[in-house]
């Protein structure tokens, strides 16, 4: 698999704090990368790494298999976009005028792409409306855009969704979507919102003080959060005797409860069960959550500090 960004073994230290410590991740070219932990976790401290505005304490990190300390990663870099924590705009400039101010940082010899890169973020009606009466979804927008001046292939947006309301939240998904899908942009999204973060991630990293605690696709998400019925009974020696004798996957949570993951219909479950002389007190159907992973996987490694 061709990777965008790596890294292994990677430290940021400030004093005795580690930001990092022995990061590790793989974003893979094409990905929408979810980059998910609690603030003060270390996903900003990453992104200041990668967009050079920080130096790694230890360790290294690649970008297009450029290792950070080589002077070739200048020109990697140059192929990535970003907006870190917030947007970089100039309020007092129309949208156009701060994309012709980002073009001329950058020495692109045309403004000619600008209206195009206006419509693809969706403020080419803006004309000379000053960024400061932008709503917070389209000063974001403008912040894409800004970081899209360069034609870069792979983006990274932390926590792009901060603030906005339900329809700016909508907007910035659909764009997203439309950058990795029709411009095939590689992204890596630092976010806290996970229901947000569910509908638009490919793949997924989860960091906690520091570390990644486990990668992820998003298929491998779905099927660890899967549909499970919860059942609580009089009597646990008997439902599990019922449930090995009709080979069904089931997990048990306490002396009276238990997920049981199977299609089998509730009727004929319960019937076997009172077979055994074991009342169902209550059944509920549930469904792991992107949220309810991340939380009992940050519970499960401790959530500790590790030195």
């Amino acid at each position: 698999m061709e990777y965008v960004l790596t890294a292994q073994g990677l430290y940021k230290k400030y004093g005795n704090f580690k930001a990092l410590d022995n990061f590790s991740i793989h974003v893979p070219k094409g990905a929408i990368y979810g980059f998910v932990g609690r603030n003060g976790a270390g996903k900003t401290t990453l992104i200041r790494l990668i967009c050079g505005l920080q130096t790694p304490t230890e360790g290294s990190f690649t970008l297009y298999g450029v290792p950070c300390a080589s002077r070739e990663i200048l020109k990697s870099r140059r192929r990535m976009g970003a907006i870190v924590e917030t947007p970089s705009i100039y309020l007092d400039m129309s949208a156009e005028n701060n994309l012709k101010e980002q073009y001329r940082i950058l020495g692109l010899p045309s403004f000619d792409s600008i209206p195009e890169l206006l419509s693809m973020v969706g403020l080419e009606n803006t004309g000379k409306k000053k960024a400061k009466n932008f709503s917070l979804g389209m000063r974001q927008r403008l912040g894409i855009a800004i970081a899209l001046a360069g034609s870069p292939d792979f983006l990274i947006l932390d926590e792009p969704v901060n603030g906005l309301d339900p329809q700016g939240i909508i907007e910035i998904r659909e764009l997203i979507l439309k950058l990795n899908r029709e411009h095939q942009i590689t992204v890596l999204i630092s976010s806290h919102i996970l229901d947000e973060l569910s509908r638009l991630a490919t793949h997924y990293g989860f960091i906690d003080h520091g570390r990644m605690i486990r990668e992820i696709t998003a298929q491998e998400l779905e099927q660890a959060c899967r549909k499970c019925i919860r059942v609580k009974v009089s009597d646990l020696q008997a439902m599990t005797r019922v449930l090995d004798r009709l080979s069904l996957e089931y997990n048990i949570l306490s002396d009276s409860e238990a997920d049981i993951f199977s299609h089998e219909s509730v009727s004929s479950l319960v019937r076997a069960l009172s077979a055994e002389n074991c009342d169902v007190l209550s059944m509920t159907e549930r469904e792991e959550n992107l949220e309810r992973y991340y939380v009992n996987l940050i519970s499960s490694t401790g959530g500790e500090r590790h030195e």
